[in-house]
Parts: C-alpha cells; structure tokens; sequence
C-alpha cells in the first residue's frame, strides 16, 4: 500500500502512519528485514599492532588515570552499537605508567585483563593481589571491587574486554565508585592448586571463577600438549574450577595453536569472539574478508561469518567470546566444515 492510497475508513495511508509514529507505533510490514533471510554476518575488524603501538604512546603523554579513570582506548565496530568492538563485547587497550594506580571501583559488567607488553603492575580485585605479566589473564567478575597498581619500571599495556553491550541492551549496567566497601572474603589461589580437587566453597558457590588469575606460562604449556580441536588447532580452555564451566557467566576464553603452515577447518557459528595474537603470525578469512595478522595484532569474530584461519608461522590466539552465554540461552550453533 503506497502512501497515496485511502484506507477503509478514506483516511490517506500516510496520515494514519504519521499518527502511528508519532504514537511510537510501528508497522511490521515496513521493517524490511522482519522476514529477511540473512546470509553472512557483520565485518570484522582489525587493529593492527604497528599502528596502536603509536596510538599507546599518545595516550600515554596526553592524560592519566588520574584524570580519567581509566586510560582505554576502546576498539569500535564502525557498523556496530556505539562503544563495541563486536556483537556483546568491547574490548580496549588500557596502558598505566609506572607509579601509577586507577583508583578503585566496581560495576556489574564483567571484565577481563590480557597483559600485552610489560610487567610490574597488579590488579586488585576484592582485595586479592593478582601480579600481572605478558600474557597473563586476569579476571575482575561483575561486580567485585577491583583497581589497578603500578610498581613496576616500565608501561604497562593490556587488553581489556567487557560483557559491557549486552549489559547496556539488557539495561542491567551500573557503576559504582570507590572506595572499596564490603568486600566478600576470598580464597586463595592455593586452594586451587591440586588438579581435579577443589574445596567446598558454599552454598551457593559464586558462578564466576574463585581464581582471579590466568597465568601465561600454565595456559601456553597446557595448549602446547592439547590435542586438536574439531577446527584442526590445538585449544584450550580458561574454565572456573569448581564447576568447569566459563571463568565469568557472559565471557567464556580459549588459547589456540595452529602449527605452522596449517589451516583450519572452516566453521561458523551464532557466537561473537576478539581475538588477541599472543605470538606468529597468519591469515584469517571471515566472510568475504582477509585478515593478515602478527602478533599483539587484535581482530573480531562476529557471528554468521565462515572462518578459516592459516598460520603463516606457528601462532597462538587468546579468544574472548560470548559462546558459553549464548549455549546456555540455547542459541548456540556453530558448524564445522559440511556437517549440518
């Protein structure tokens, strides 16, 4: 029906779509992709190293945490929702000079810390010392208290990735400033020492992981000797110990290897993921587009998209990815090469 035409009534079409809308009323019929059959997903994106590095040292001369907070840089979808870098996920580079702290604070968006390049800094989350070095993983679940310090004598430069869009769709986002107040007690992470042992933790236990920190040489060591996975490389998997499900409840991580000159199945799959380049470097095909990657390169994975990925040298990728959340909502579905 075109705007010209009389509804029953002889009303013009177009004054009863203009009382609609100024109703907030929407027709169906006119969103276009209501019933569109889709192909594909969003682009992916690509930071290269080489070009953030400099931006890292912009970031450094011209603010502090003081100031700001938080020095981030955050990695944006140009086509996406404001703020993200994929579908569910933001992702930044954040940088502390030594001497440097960010002052406490807490919110109920889950985070992530991937140390890129230095060392001598420490997260504090809920007053656990969590010492961070390149390649550790550390985790700040929503919300626990969590601030950063640094001792050491060089900058610090890390990845950050947060739940932070789907909390904004949800509207369950909240912030909420220092000082720390009521921090829960905590284990230590020696209480996690013994493989396939862990202690009683309470009734109900926490759903995100008691340990708060991944380090680098257990987790590169661990997918060194993993066997391979249905894609062809080697992967393994950040799990919370007491149950072996996700180290957060929206954020599930992964270290992958592909040995040199190998490439992957093609899968695709409903999930979102960034990926961070731990060490080689390679291509990846997502969708119609070519990723030529190093290391400390960071890259998306949004969903819908064939993926391949062919290392050039022996690489391994640290993913962030919003798949055990979906698999949990029953909306998991990936396929790998022909299978249906």
């Amino acid at each position: 029906m075109s705007a010209t035409d009389n509804t029953p009534r002889g009303q013009p079409y177009e004054d009863v779509r203009k009382a609609w809308h100024a109703a907030n009323v929407r027709p169906l019929w006119e969103n276009v992709l209501a019933h569109k059959v889709r192909e594909g997903g969003p682009k992916p994106n690509h930071w290269p190293w080489r070009l953030m590095r400099s931006f890292v040292d912009d970031a450094m001369r011209v603010t502090s945490p003081a100031a700001v907070e938080r020095r981030v840089l955050t990695l944006t979808d140009p086509d996406g929702a404001a703020g993200s870098t994929t579908t569910n996920l933001t992702t930044g580079l954040q940088i502390l000079l030594p001497g440097e702290s960010a002052r406490p604070h807490r919110h109920t968006m889950n985070a992530l810390r991937f140390v890129i390049e230095g060392k001598g800094a420490s997260t504090v989350v809920d007053g656990k010392d969590c010492p961070m070095d390149e390649g550790d993983l550390i985790i700040t679940p929503g919300w626990t208290w969590h601030e950063h310090v640094h001792k050491g004598s060089a900058p610090i430069v890390w990845l950050d990735a947060l739940d932070a869009p789907l909390h904004r769709y949800l509207g369950t986002d909240k912030f909420e400033p220092g000082p720390a107040h009521d921090m829960p007690k905590v284990m230590d992470d020696a209480a996690f020492a013994f493989p396939n042992i862990v202690p009683e933790m309470g009734d109900p236990a926490p759903t995100f992981s008691p340990v708060f920190r991944y380090p680098w040489a257990a987790a590169s060591a661990g997918v060194r000797v993993a066997p391979a996975w249905k894609d062809g490389a080697r992967r393994v998997r950040y799990v919370n110990p007491v149950n072996g499900g996700p180290v957060m409840p929206l954020m599930d991580c992964y270290l992958s290897q592909i040995d040199k000159g190998t490439e992957t199945v093609r899968y695709r799959t409903t999930s979102n993921a960034v990926c961070f380049v731990c060490e080689g470097r390679g291509i990846t095909r997502v969708g119609e587009d070519t990723i030529a990657w190093e290391a400390k390169d960071v890259f998306s994975l949004p969903h819908g998209n064939w993926i391949t990925h062919h290392a050039e040298e022996t690489a391994t990728l640290f993913l962030v990815t919003d798949r055990d959340a979906l698999r949990r909502l029953d909306l998991l579905k990936e396929q790998y090469g022909n299978e249906f």
